[in-house]
């Protein structure tokens, strides 16, 4: 995606100012020698292959292919198909996955891979297995009575489907008339129709009716997909992160002075409660001068290093409620007044999702309202190297999504693996971690109304967790250590690919 997501700006209004955020892909990748052509709408769109290659810092190595369609060979229309990750309308969605689930097995064979397992994230890729169909010739009768004419047995030994959210928007359908213009008979519309939905191809479906694995990414959001799509087999592989990449330098020299290995196996931070109580704070004080520093840096807010530091940083949009902290702003002036606390923010809005970028805006104008009672920042630009700060700094991870919306969430394991306590609904990943008063705490149930989640965290703000910080530090010293023995060895990259590899890979 050649112009990337997009760069966030925030205008004096509060709102975010969508921005083009380029990148050259030749200064990171090389072209190969090599290109193939899929027919779409009686076009041949030529697609080239970019290799780069992502070293880990054992030496270890893994090609990555970048696809672009940004060449001579093809019209002006379609030179842009790869350029931005999220833009233009149906039609244009569906040249993306057609050249990315299509045209992607066709460039694998061309550059000589024998693939042995396929493995789709959501459903966007769904047509490969459309072009795996085709490979399989057969005829056959299903239960329907309609006629098959693949070996689709043969498709799902090699495919595996992980789907990521409950979210509509994460669940691609089309219309038959649209798939039948586009693949230019590629692969009947009568044959979709049998996998992928009789009334819209449905790219979910598509993919679990060709998988012979299928997965949620937590326990609970596989219990959500199963009510989504009775019928099927789905199993749950919780996402997880990669330890070694989201611990800050300070907290890093501590776990190798007790686990020199503990970046390769990351469960050997189970003794990571045995620290010395100075030591682990030492390092997250250091961890929170970067985020007080970065704080002052974008938004000339100073925040005190005594004093608390509750961080929610996401996707901003309206299923994870960045505003329930601001239901009832005379109970959060009175929670302030007994136990100071600072809030820091940050996330981007989809440029689509107007009412994500009212919610940013809604968040600006709050703490517009309360500067100068409660010290509260809103940082642009959220990305990666932000997260960083921000996950490693943070006192309290606050995460409060509607359930069952959150399918997984990461990054209150990436703030747990450097001693922060997560503050959080109980849905997602934190059903798994969470041990009331040990490894942070819950809020709220699956039937309860917005109002009262917003009174349970405020409940648990000014009862339990301002208290524990202000009235006894030993205490939180402690669950900061269990917090990082108790969720570090379990919720690694390096647990989660071992689930995949045995189960889904070599079954």
């Amino acid at each position: 995606s050649r112009e990337g997501y997009l760069r966030q700006e925030i205008d004096a209004e509060g709102r975010q100012v969508d921005h083009p955020d380029p990148w050259d892909p030749a200064e990171w990748a090389t072209p190969l020698g090599a290109m193939v052509a899929v027919p779409i709408e009686g076009r041949q769109v030529w697609i080239r292959p970019w290799l780069y290659v992502l070293t880990c810092p054992l030496g270890h190595s893994v090609p990555v292919l970048l696809l672009d369609t940004r060449l001579d060979q093809n019209t002006p229309e379609d030179r842009g198909i790869t350029d931005r990750l999220y833009g233009g309308d149906t039609a244009w969605r569906l040249r993306q996955e057609i050249v990315l689930g299509i045209g992607g097995e066709m460039l694998l064979q061309a550059l000589g891979f024998e693939i042995e397992t396929y493995h789709m994230n959501e459903g966007h890729a769904a047509l490969l297995t459309a072009a795996l169909l085709r490979r399989h010739p057969r005829t056959r009768r299903i239960s329907t009575g309609d006629v098959l004419d693949y070996d689709d047995d043969r498709v799902r030994e090699v495919c595996v489907f992980t789907t990521h959210t409950p979210v509509e928007a994460g669940h691609d359908h089309f219309a038959y008339d649209l798939v039948e213009r586009q693949l230019d008979g590629l692969i009947p519309v009568s044959q979709l129709r049998l996998l992928g939905g009789e009334d819209r191809l449905n790219m979910t479906r598509l993919a679990l009716n060709l998988s012979g694995f299928v997965n949620g990414v937590a326990l609970r959001h596989a219990e959500t997909t199963r009510k989504m799509f009775p019928g099927y087999t789905i199993r749950a592989v919780t996402n997880r992160v990669h330890v070694p990449t989201w611990t800050h330098s300070a907290t890093a020299a501590l776990f190798q002075r007790i686990a020199p290995a503990w970046g390769h196996d990351p469960e050997q931070l189970a003794v990571a409660d045995t620290l010395p109580d100075a030591d682990i704070r030492a390092a997250h004080d250091a961890a929170k001068l970067d985020l007080i520093t970065e704080v002052r840096a974008r938004t000339g807010v100073e925040l005190k290093p005594d004093l608390p530091v509750i961080a929610f940083a996401r996707r901003m949009t309206g299923y994870k409620r960045p505003d329930l902290i601001f239901a009832d702003l005379a109970r959060l002036r009175a929670i302030h007044a007994a136990r100071p606390f600072q809030l820091v923010m940050a996330g981007k809005a989809h440029p689509k999702d107007d009412g994500g970028k009212a919610l940013i805006q809604h968040v600006h104008r709050v703490m517009d309202e309360l500067r100068g009672e409660v010290p509260m920042a809103f940082l642009p630009g959220y990305d990666m190297a932000l997260a960083k700060i921000m996950v490693a700094g943070a006192d309290i991870w606050l995460n409060t999504p509607l359930p069952p919306m959150e399918a997984s969430g990461t990054s209150g394991m990436k703030a747990a693996v450097n001693g922060g306590l997560n503050l959080s609904v109980l849905d997602g990943w934190w059903i798994e971690a969470w041990i009331e008063g040990v490894t942070g705490w819950a809020l709220g149930g699956d039937d309860r109304r917005h109002e009262d989640d917003a009174q349970d965290l405020y409940d648990k703000l000014e009862r339990v967790v301002l208290p524990l910080w202000y009235d006894d530090p030993r205490r939180w010293s402690w669950m900061m250590k269990q917090a990082i023995s108790k969720i570090a060895p379990r919720f690694n990259s390096q647990r989660m690919m071992r689930r995949y590899a045995s189960e889904a890979y070599l079954r």
